[in-house]
């Protein structure tokens, strides 16, 4: 049942109490800066883990498996059946998980350059276009006011969920979401539709999302984003963390 972001309450998740003590969200060494390697393997690791578990809730998996050097997510759709996510490249277990772990419908995302992670991958792996881990303090900056469209905002247990919709026709136009854990947003499945795009929609869902997931307490944004998608989260300020390479094992189609 949806609820007013005044009234909702978010119980703390497993992933925020393994973050780091000495890199705490609004710690010096995570703030928002997009020159530089600004995080370490540890942050690195600790920044995959709070997306994972975030994205499982956002997508309503079951909650991640965590491994030796690894978190599985069993995700149970046809064309996805289980999701590996690997903090840091390791090569030998890349080849174990591939090699005795991976059926159709694995998915694997890896906290590293796809130049790296491609060699290591023979067909029928699938490599798919370059996305990025990335992070940002939360701001509660005010939601702009673009004419013509209306912003509604509510949470869903632990998802805060931003819609924007044309005045005009009613239209769906903007949408996302954010799964909150513990102090930690995981900001997902942001969309705007083709016809509205180039008008400012997707900043302000974001606008919308950080001011609702402050509200209930989160401090820290993360997601993964796709290259056209990260243009957009650096100009609002977000960090880069680490490049992400993601591959798949598809399944066979059977035509009737």
């Amino acid at each position: 049942m949806a609820k007013s972001l005044e009234c909702v309450e978010v119980t703390t998740h497993l992933a925020s109490s393994l973050w780091p003590q000495e890199a705490l969200p609004g710690s010096p060494q995570l703030q928002p800066r997009m020159t530089s390697p600004a995080f370490n393997s540890t942050q690195v690791s600790a920044a995959a883990l709070a997306w994972t578990y975030g994205w499982a809730i956002s997508r309503h998996t079951q909650a991640p498996v965590q491994h030796a050097g690894y978190l599985q997510v069993s995700v149970g759709k046809p064309e996805q059946l289980t999701r590996y996510v690997l903090p840091r490249l390791d090569r030998e277990l890349l080849h174990r998980l591939v090699s005795t772990e991976a059926a159709p419908g694995t998915w694997l995302k890896i906290c590293a350059p796809l130049e790296q992670v491609a060699p290591l991958l023979s067909e029928p792996w699938q490599i798919h276009d370059p996305e990025f881990l990335m992070m940002a303090d939360l701001a509660a900056d005010a939601v702009p006011d673009i004419e013509g469209y209306r912003v509604h905002t509510e949470a869903v247990g632990a998802l805060v969920i931003a819609k924007l919709v044309d005045d005009r026709t009613g239209e769906l136009a903007a949408s996302g979401q954010a799964a909150l854990d513990g102090l930690f947003a995981t900001f997902d499945q942001i969309v705007t539709a083709e016809t509205h795009r180039r008008k400012g929609l997707g900043r302000c869902v974001m606008a919308a999302l950080s001011k609702g997931a402050l509200d209930l307490g989160a401090k820290q944004g993360v997601l993964v984003a796709t290259q056209a998608g990260a243009a957009l989260y650096t100009a609002l300020g977000w960090s880069l963390v680490a490049p992400v390479t993601a591959a798949s094992l598809p399944v066979a189609r059977t035509d009737a």
